[in-house]
């Protein structure tokens, strides 16, 4: 059977079978000729995979504002997992969520007991489904739609912020900032960016000799930061203002800005005080309260509103003793904090849609080291879907494991 047959045939049983083939038609065409056809078909339908990624769309560096996003990523309420797989080599997602990077993170020791924490990206190449290491970057905030990148160079902090293409992996275009930027993050929408400003590189690290006489470990330091302001920046045209935000006491070095769900706040983590606590600002940089559908939520749990903002994901509630990866976090009413249901999850990281979320779930038990994998949890059910490999625990204190950066497809 040729390649057009091949197509034909498909064409005409997704029709029989379901309705008019959306985004990700072509993950769907593999999945059908997989099943039925033996391995000698592999390469014939790797290469019908590619003729209709053509057909379905190309894509285009913006925003992430318009719904033209890489075929054979986008297959929508579908589940990639690769549980074998830590750190992940192939896509991983589910629903909306999708595994858009990660890194790592090393300390380069400087004289007198001072150091860096240099990350190292690997971003999601659409047109492979696979992570690539691309070194060129200190921080990567992904759009939503997986199209687009903001990205700082490798000296923070940064005198501007890069575009990158994520299908070419070239910077279309670079915005030029005044005020040096450590750290970044995309609004809900996708149209704008919130560039965290700091006088002095925000990961600079201190060692600090262990009590026990055990080996010292790198720190951040707590009380001293050179947070200056932020940036709120259209992404399509790059014009903005930058507003001055006085440093508080009670801060870490690194406390970069994020967009509230409406985009009319910035918030930030307060370190001290109740767990989780977050300021808000306005976006003149002057502090405001927090709107009411994110009074309650910690800044701590990065999966926050639902999709529809009905629900509000909280922090880890408990861990089973003596249960290996059995532990549970709290789903509440985001406007009153009233428990709804408790789900699966000892840190919950995105949802993928109103009712599934993507967490961290230990395998261990409490009383052996820590060792988590990424899984897919859902309200209502005790079931847990693995999405990646394990991650071990690293014994160097100068070296972080590989952290997961999630972006809506």
């Amino acid at each position: 059977m040729n390649v057009e047959e091949l197509v034909r045939e498909a064409l005409r049983e997704q029709a029989a079978e379901q309705a008019p083939a959306r985004i990700g038609f072509a993950d769907r065409v593999l999945a059908v000729r997989r099943r039925r056809r033996t391995r000698a078909f592999v390469a014939v339908a790797t290469a019908t995979a590619a003729v209709v990624a053509v057909a379905v769309g190309v894509p285009l560096l913006d925003s992430g504002k318009d719904d033209v996003r890489p075929a054979g990523i986008v297959q929508q309420g579908g589940i990639n997992a690769h549980p074998d797989q830590s750190p992940p080599r192939d896509l991983i997602g589910a629903g909306e969520a999708v595994l858009a990077a990660y890194y790592t993170a090393e300390t380069h020791r400087a004289s007198g007991g001072k150091g860096t924490s240099v990350r190292t990206y690997w971003l999601l190449d659409p047109k492979t489904g696979t992570y690539e290491k691309d070194p060129r970057w200190s921080f990567v905030a992904v759009a939503p739609g997986l199209k687009t990148a903001a990205v700082l160079e490798r000296n923070l902090p940064a005198g501007r912020i890069g575009m990158l293409d994520l299908t070419t992996g070239e910077v279309e275009r670079w915005i030029p900032v005044a005020h040096g930027v450590g750290g970044l993050a995309f609004s809900y929408d996708g149209r704008r960016i919130v560039a965290t400003t700091y006088d002095e590189n925000p990961d600079l690290r201190v060692e600090v000799q262990s009590a026990d006489g055990g080996k010292p470990a790198w720190m951040s330091q707590f009380g001293r930061s050179s947070r200056s302001g932020f940036y709120d920046l259209d992404v399509a045209s790059g014009q903005g203002s930058w507003s001055p935000v006085a440093p508080d006491r009670d801060i870490n070095a690194r406390q970069d800005f994020a967009f509230s769900r409406a985009g009319d706040r910035m918030y930030a983590q307060v370190i001290g005080g109740r767990d989780g606590l977050q300021q808000f600002y306005d976006l003149k940089g002057a502090k405001v309260a927090a709107p009411a559908n994110e009074r309650y939520l910690r800044s701590d749990v990065q999966a926050r509103l639902s999709p529809n903002g009905r629900l509000a994901a909280l922090g880890l509630t408990k861990e089973v003793a003596g249960s290996p990866g059995k532990s549970y976090s709290s789903i509440r009413d985001p406007l009153t904090n009233k428990e709804i249901t408790r789900i699966r999850g000892g840190e919950l990281l995105a949802w993928a849609d109103d009712k599934r979320l993507i967490a961290w779930e230990r395998v261990t038990s409490l009383e052996e080291e820590y060792r988590p994998q990424l899984v897919l949890v859902t309200i209502g059910s005790d079931k847990v879907v693995p999405l990646s490999g394990v991650r071990e625990p690293n014994s160097s204190t100068d070296r972080q494991e590989w952290e997961p950066v999630f972006a809506r497809r």
